[in-house]
């Protein structure tokens, strides 16, 4: 059961309350530590960066951070110096119930684009968070952290440390918006393991490589991206200062926590019913494997093909040969699950109903081999389906 798992890791208390922020519901999240932190981020790639991504960056200059404090239901993203001045103020806001520098405080928000933040509800709800921060809190902050998410996404893993178990938490937003440009949701780790500041950061840049900047719900790229680490050292163990054992024991339960969050992110994306791998093998090099994988994942024509349970591989081979990679389309294979359905870059013989079958599997394998090189990539996508448009038709209306 991983529910209230961000605050399973020794020295974390979180709390959420209902600021009005959002027509109804908790939708503001508070996440504390009960010391200075050692810290780690990576944030979106897009270049329209939201206040909260511009502040919180500045923030975790120093490798060091105490509180995390996000809202839901608006971004703070397209709102020039008045929104960094809300961001500063939420941090100065929460630093100041807690005891702390602003400096220490990671601020995020998700919602609308191109809205100020309110405030005046703002003030009332960090305070009244503050209050209510609990070692039980856990569940309800990643509740309070959702928009178009259907469930909560939430991740517990434990690791040993010179003969102690330690753990590492998580919890994330996300459902849309979704690509592979980091960070594509909000997402929070804790650990209870003290860990130095670089094998932090490194740790968590490999985790979310090979996790959360492996997935796709429709391309896009938030504003308001960030994956954070926050680690107490308040566990019964010695810090982890240099690699070695203890170090690939966190890693490892660092990556297997994203990875799980990126899977529950992929499996909720919006309106999706049904989740794919889409492996690229035989490319020339990682990088080309990679962005071929992607360009299949995201093909609308794909991904309806995908909703429908339809074996329509000429779409899975139109998508490579427009991928802008270099390739021979003579050499190409293209399987379904275990049914090989193109040979050679053209149609072979192959049982239809098996291939239907194939389609219907969880997850759904998709399987490109080029015939280019020894290299392979991959990534996570979903079905585009009716919902999606839907959700997004309405999105601020």
């Amino acid at each position: 059961m991983n529910e209230g798992a961000i605050t399973v890791p020794a020295g974390f208390r979180a709390a959420a309350v209902a600021a009005g922020i959002k027509p109804e519901g908790a939708d503001l999240a508070l996440l504390a530590a009960d010391r200075e932190c050692t810290a780690a981020a990576v944030f979106t790639t897009n270049r329209a960066q939201a206040a909260p991504v511009l502040v919180s960056r500045e923030h975790l200059g120093s490798g060091r951070a105490r509180a995390v404090i996000v809202n839901a239901g608006c971004a703070n993203a397209a709102t020039g110096e008045a929104g960094l001045a809300d961001a500063r103020e939420m941090a100065a806001m929460t630093a100041q119930t807690l005891g702390c520098r602003a400096a220490e405080v990671v601020v995020a928000s998700t919602g609308v684009i191109g809205t100020r933040l309110p405030m005046d509800k703002l003030r009332t709800g960090i305070a009244a968070a503050a209050a209510g921060l609990d070692r039980e809190g856990g569940a309800r902050a990643a509740r309070a952290i959702l928009t178009t998410d259907t469930r909560p996404k939430e991740a517990r893993v434990t690791f040993p440390v010179a003969g102690r178990t330690l753990s590492v938490g998580a919890m994330a937003k996300g459902a849309g918006m979704i690509a592979p440009n980091m960070a594509t949701m909000l997402a929070f780790f804790t650990t209870d393991a003290g860990v130095e500041p670089g094998l932090l950061r490194r740790a968590l840049q490999e985790a979310v490589g090979a996790s959360l900047n492996r997935i796709t719900v429709d391309g896009d790229t938030s504003t308001n991206d960030m994956a954070v680490v926050l680690a107490s050292g308040a566990g019964p163990a010695p810090a982890i200062e240099r690699e070695g054992r203890d170090h690939d024991a966190f890693r490892t339960a660092l990556a297997m926590a994203s990875r799980q969050i990126a899977e529950m992110i992929v499996r909720d994306g919006e309106g999706a019913t049904r989740m794919a791998e889409v492996r690229v093998e035989g490319a020339r090099d990682a990088a080309e494997a990679d962005h071929i994988a992607r360009v299949v994942a995201e093909s609308p024509l794909v991904k309806t093909a995908l909703h429908g349970g339809d074996p329509n591989w000429g779409r899975i081979l139109a998508a490579l040969g427009r991928s802008g990679v270099e390739l021979d389309i003579r050499r190409v294979d293209v399987f379904l699950g275990d049914v090989r359905v193109a040979e050679g870059g053209c149609a072979r013989d192959y049982d239809e109903q098996a291939a239907h079958r194939a389609m219907l599997e969880d997850p759904v394998r998709i399987r490109v081999r080029l015939g280019e090189g020894s290299a392979a990539g991959w990534i996570w996508t979903c079905d585009l389906s009716h919902g999606y448009v839907d959700i997004n038709a309405h999105y601020r209306s």
